[in-house]
C-alpha cells in the first residue's frame, strides 16, 4: 500500500493552488457539486473506474485481493469477477478496441484479456511502477507515479512518447488514477482529494479540480483510504468520482470558482 505523509499532502496541494492563482498562468480551478451517490463495494481498493459499452468496470488492488470486475452502477453489485494471484497487485485499467489492459504496480507486467470473453491473450512487460491507465483511442496512456506519463502502443506496449506534466512550470508528481476525458487526461494526485486536467500534448495542467469533503466524514471508517477513482460515461456525459474503500461513489458537476 501507497503512503504519503499528511505533511507532504499538505505542501502539495498548497503548492498546486499558490500556481493556480499565480498571474498569468490561466489555470482554472473548480468545486462540484453532487449530483447523486450510488453505493460502492467497500471491499474494493479502487485502482482504475471507467465506463466501457455502457458498463461500469473496476480494478482493485492490494496483494492477495487485486481483482478486476463488472459493476452493477445503481446498486454497487459486483456482476463478474476475476482475481489475481496473491504475488500481484492490480493498479490502473482501461479497454481499447475489444482488448482489457490491468496494470500491475511493482510487478513490471500488463495482462491483457478479451473485454467479451475475460480470456487472458497475454501479457506485457515494462520497466518502472505501474499506477494509472487510460487511453485516447490511439494510444494508451499510463502513470508511474511521476510527473511523467506515457503513451503506449496497445500492440507492443512500447513507449511512443512521453510527456512531463507540469503546473507554472513546476512538476506535478504523484499522478494517479487516469480518465481521458474530452481531449483531457483527468488525473488523481494520490494521497490528496485535488484531480488535475491535463493538456496530452504538452502535460501543462489547464485546471484543478478541489473534491474535498467529497465523503461525508460520518462516513468514513478506519480503513476508508484516499480519494481515487475517475469515470466518464461517453453515453451521458456524466463524471462519477469514488475512492479506495469508499462505501460510496458519487456523480458530480464541476462548479468554477471565480
Amino acid at each position: 500500500m501507497k503512503h504519503l505523509s499528511r505533511i507532504m499532502i499538505a505542501v502539495l496541494c498548497a503548492s498546486l493552488f499558490s500556481a493556480c492563482g499565480a498571474s498569468g498562468q490561466n489555470v482554472k480551478t473548480y468545486g462540484y457539486k453532487v449530483e447523486e451517490s450510488v453505493p460502492h463495494d467497500v471491499a474494493a481498493y479502487t485502482q482504475g473506474l471507467f465506463f466501457h459499452d455502457g458498463a461500469l468496470y473496476e480494478s482493485a488492488g492490494q496483494y492477495g485481493e487485486s481483482n478486476f470486475r463488472k459493476v452493477d452502477l445503481k446498486s454497487g453489485r459486483v456482476l463478474e469477477r476475476t482475481n489475481f494471484e496473491g504475488r500481484y497487485f492490480a493498479e490502473g485499467a482501461c479497454v481499447l478496441g475489444d482488448r482489457l489492459y490491468v496494470l500491475t504496480w511493482r510487478e513490471g507486467e500488463c495482462f491483457v484479456y478479451d473485454i467479451r470473453t475475460m480470456q487472458r491473450l497475454g501479457i506485457c512487460r515494462y520497466t518502472g511502477e505501474g499506477w494509472g491507465l487510460t487511453t485516447d483511442g490511439k494510444s494508451l496512456i499510463m502513470s508511474d507515479g511521476t510527473s511523467t506519463i506515457t503513451f503506449r502502443n496497445p500492440e507492443t506496449f512500447a513507449v511512443e512518447r512521453s510527456v512531463t506534466v507540469t503546473l507554472r512550470d513546476k512538476k506535478v508528481a504523484y499522478l494517479n488514477e487516469l480518465e481521458y476525458i474530452k481531449g483531457e487526461i483527468w488525473a488523481n494526485i494520490y494521497g490528496s482529494d485535488l484531480i488535475v486536467r491535463i493538456d496530452p500534448a504538452t502535460g501543462a495542467v489547464r485546471s484543478v479540480v478541489n473534491c474535498s469533503g467529497l465523503l461525508p466524514a460520518a462516513q468514513r471508517r478506519p480503513r476508508t483510504d484516499v480519494l481515487n477513482g475517475i469515470a466518464f460515461d461517453p453515453a451521458t456525459g456524466n463524471i462519477w468520482l469514488t475512492g479506495k474503500y469508499w462505501p460510496k461513489m458519487y456523480r458530480i458537476k464541476l462548479i468554477e470558482k471565480k
